[in-house]
């Protein structure tokens, strides 16, 4: 009965996802638009022309060209190079129709703006990178030899995937050890309670006689570090929390998978299960918060420097990670939501992190991205990793935010891979590109 509870949950939170994706796709294919209308370029300097509101597959179906090659050319792809000062229009033709960008093109040594520069430029100093490829499974980290059997996730692929590993759990702590009352042991994968038993910051009161929920009404939220390999020293600390739409935590899909694949370009990895429904956003958030601090306290003993931590979530995962980073980081603690939450020695310890990685998801509600550049700026967001497919349903929405936060001036980067769906957790060959982004990251993180 128990995983039949399971499976429907998947089934309706699938279902939803569904819903979401032909309302969007109707939306688009009532407007299509070119996304840039004009460029003001500089030589050597290249941008990316795509059509707004048709499918990745149909993208192919575009012709391009350019009235002065010699000015500004452009690729089948979309692709626009600056050759040499002077004008240009570059012309996208689609069914019948054709949609203009008008280029302008100076002499100079660096991008305007909305353009890309081909060399290895970066935002202050931290590598960037904006890439829109194929995917592939090539390289994807199977479950390795050294994980204990409860911890299999598999191959790692989507193809894969099933039923059984969306709804697994992880192994629950040992007794009552807690990240309070227990020493950190980098050796082993470690399981630690994030609260002590009754001092949990709650406004939801979630009982015995509740049920239906993917978590039984004593859930305790826990962390679980991944031990590095033999003989490797970590180059820093990821916090990984997995998606499910808040209705269940994909860990053997998302998590796991990704916390395996970290480990093998040097980062020590740790797992969250934080709190889902009936619970809210905002407790969520400081299960979160609370794993940071624990991480950031011993970090010494993990072996890596204490401004070297990022959290990375995947879906409703992401959008808990970037409630913690909006609203609970730093020296928020409990109190902030629960007045009767008493604080302990661990909330002395900052909680902060030093990068996000936002793997198809966004900053936000559940499906529902914010696109508000004020608010955005109130959480004095770290440089953001994104990560999405062009089949995902909240596609736009992440080009969008994407966009957004880049305009912001915070250092952003992204891999977009093409023709792949929503949720694909570590599958897709983005990882050794993310931990290169995260490295240099971490070389400018140090706080003062």
């Amino acid at each position: 009965m128990k995983l039949k509870k399971q499976v429907i949950l998947i089934i309706m939170a699938l279902m939803g996802a569904a819903a979401l994706f032909f309302q969007n796709y109707a939306l688009a294919k009532s407007k299509i638009s070119l996304n840039q209308r004009s460029l003001s370029m500089t030589v050597g300097g290249s941008s990316r022309l795509k059509l707004n509101g048709i499918s990745s597959k149909e993208q192919k179906k575009v012709s391009w060209k350019s009235s002065a090659p010699a000015t500004a050319s452009v690729t089948k792809r979309g692709k626009v190079s600056a050759k040499k000062a002077g004008d240009a229009v570059i012309t996208a033709s689609y069914k019948r129709k054709k949609y203009s960008c008008r280029i302008q093109v100076a002499a100079g040594t660096g991008p305007a703006v909305g353009e890309e520069k081909e060399s290895e430029g970066s935002m202050n100093e931290i590598m960037t990178m904006d890439e829109r490829r194929d995917g592939s499974s090539a390289n994807t980290v199977g479950t390795p030899d050294d994980f204990p059997q409860e911890y299999d996730y598999g191959s790692g692929q989507i193809s894969g995937w099933s039923g059984y590993y969306m709804s697994k759990k992880l192994p629950e702590p040992k007794g009552n050890e807690t990240v309070l009352n227990t020493a950190a042991d980098p050796s082993v994968f470690q399981a630690l309670y994030l609260w002590e038993e009754g001092n949990a910051p709650a406004v939801t009161l979630f009982t015995e006689n509740m049920t239906g929920y993917f978590d039984e009404w004593d859930f305790r939220p826990y962390v679980t570090a991944v031990p590095m390999r033999d003989g490797m020293t970590p180059k820093g600390a990821v916090l990984l929390m997995a998606g499910g739409a808040y209705q269940f935590r994909g860990n053997y899909t998302d998590a796991l998978t990704t916390a395996a694949a970290l480990r093998e370009y040097g980062f020590q990895t740790f797992v969250v299960d934080y709190r889902l429904q009936p619970y809210s956003q905002e407790e969520g958030a400081l299960d979160v918060a609370r794993a940071v601090r624990f991480v950031r306290k011993n970090a010494d003993r993990y072996g890596f420097h204490p401004d070297h931590i990022a959290v990375m979530g995947f879906s409703a995962g992401g959008i808990q990670a970037g409630e913690f980073l909006m609203h609970y980081d730093e020296d928020v603690d409990g109190t902030a939501l629960d007045a009767s939450y008493v604080p302990d020695e661990l909330d002395k310890i900052p909680a902060h992190a030093s990068a996000d990685g936002m793997i198809y998801s966004f900053y936000g509600r559940l499906s529902v991205g914010n696109m508000d550049p004020e608010w955005l700026a109130g959480g004095n967001l770290p440089p953001t990793f994104y990560v999405y497919g062009t089949e995902d349903p909240f596609y736009r929405q992440f080009e969008r935010q994407y966009q957004v936060i880049k305009d912001m001036g915070i250092p952003v980067s992204r891999i977009v891979l093409d023709g792949w769906p929503h949720g694909f957790g570590s599958d897709g060959g983005w990882v050794r590109d993310y931990a290169d982004w995260l490295e240099s990251v971490f070389k400018k993180s140090t706080v003062q």
